[in-house]
């Protein structure tokens, strides 16, 4: 038996079990149409909060409409909040990050990229991967989105409700990407 043996079984076993958990699953959510208005929002096929993926992906699309229509976007995170509105400080926060930066949101779609200045390719589609960790607090759930202006995924976390349905609990999704190529001076 060599020096390092009872550490790489411990590793190994350590592994074994992490590898059972984790399914580390990718999910496309697909949207065909946009919504116009909050009932429209309300009908589509992942307003039903059945999955966490459905969730974070409706998030995206509701930050999207705050630069054209601010009420409507925070009826929609609030209505993907459930029990726990926007609480002042998060609407400021939203606010804020919306100063300079209007393209994040629609950075998270497929095929938006600095260089077509963050204009998704249809149909609509958000890229949602969950990892190892993604479930380490029952009754949460840690997903990631892709940007095609970050270097790495961002976060949200949602929560599961007693009515089965996952609901945003925090999104980490406004931080600041690279700019669009049309307003880079150094593109």
């Amino acid at each position: 038996m060599g020096l390092f043996d009872n550490l790489k079984n411990k590793v190994n076993e350590a592994a074994k079990a992490v590898g059972t958990m984790a399914t580390n699953k990718k999910v496309d959510v697909v949207f065909a149409k946009l919504p116009d208005t909050l009932e429209d929002f309300k009908a589509l096929p992942q307003a039903a909060m059945a999955t966490p993926f459905d969730t974070a992906a409706l998030t995206v699309l509701a930050l999207c409409f705050y630069p054209e229509n601010r009420d409507l976007s925070l009826a929609m995170l609030n209505e993907l909040k459930g029990p726990q509105p926007l609480s002042p400080a998060e609407q400021q926060f939203i606010r804020d990050r919306f100063m300079d930066q209007d393209y994040v949101p629609r950075s998270y779609f497929k095929g938006a990229t600095p260089q077509n200045d963050y204009v998704p390719a249809e149909p609509y589609t958000v890229s949602v991967s969950e990892n190892p960790y993604s479930y380490q607090n029952q009754g949460y759930a840690k997903l990631f989105l892709t940007s095609g202006g970050a270097d790495s995924p961002r976060e949200v976390v949602l929560r599961q409700a007693k009515d089965g349905k996952w609901y945003l609990w925090e999104q980490f999704l406004l931080p600041g990407i690279r700019k669009p190529e049309s307003s880079n001076p150094w593109a």
